[in-house]
């Protein structure tokens, strides 16, 4: 929630006299839980209660890698809450497709072991520990094998140096998105986070053109 894209995206909203919402899922950051404990469905119940209960009207949904899965969920279960949609590093499915993906003895060491470790730059332990639990659960909240029922503008940005999550995987989104309004951005020495200052001004001017383009369509 404390995030430089998320203050960025406030301070953009603040000048702008538009409310803005954001939150930690449970067990992240300032909000309670237990991170291990977490799933996609917890984590879509969450954005979900935020929605029903904090904002209102229509809202302009903006997700980065998980989150990105977690606010196509929430735009398939609630269409008359969104007016449109920006995903940074979209991480639709992406656990368990790249799980399936490993070598059948890697699988299979991590079935008996109950846990996928995942390299990453983007965590001081150097690594995520996913639960095959955790990925059971996630099974259930794929999208990207069927079109996506989602017809609002959708902007997607991806960085082609993303090391975690691939930027073909924005682009199977917007290949399956039933919306006409698809743009799919992608930034060549982008990566995962996206934190870098013209990529946080990237993402602040495609929400400001967003902004424009639906209050013109009012």
């Amino acid at each position: 929630m404390n995030g430089q894209k998320a203050e960025a995206l406030e301070e953009f909203c603040k000048s702008l006299g538009h409310a803005y919402l954001r939150f930690d899922y449970s067990g992240h950051g300032a909000s309670e839980g237990v991170f291990a404990e977490g799933t996609i469905g917890t984590w879509k119940k969450d954005v979900l209660f935020m929605l029903d209960e904090l904002a209102e009207g229509p809202q302009i949904l903006v997700g980065s890698s998980m989150g990105g899965w977690l606010m196509l969920l929430a735009a398939i279960a609630r269409p008359e809450k969104t007016k449109a949609l920006v995903g940074i590093s979209t991480a639709a499915d992406y656990f368990v497709t790249a799980f399936k993906t490993l070598p059948i003895e890697v699988i299979k060491e991590c079935e008996d072991k109950g846990v996928w470790t995942v390299p990453t730059k983007n965590v001081e332990e150097g690594m995520y520990t996913v639960s095959m639990d955790f990925l059971r659960e996630a099974e259930n909240h794929c999208i990207l094998q069927s079109p996506i029922p989602i017809t609002c503008p959708v902007r997607l940005i991806h960085g082609l140096k993303d090391e975690d999550v691939p930027w073909h995987i924005s682009m199977q989104v917007a290949e399956r998105v039933l919306s006409p309004d698809v743009d799919i951005i992608l930034r060549r020495h982008g990566q995962h986070r996206m934190a870098e200052k013209d990529d946080i001004k990237l993402i602040v001017y495609t929400i400001d053109d967003l902004i424009d383009k639906l209050t013109t369509l009012v």
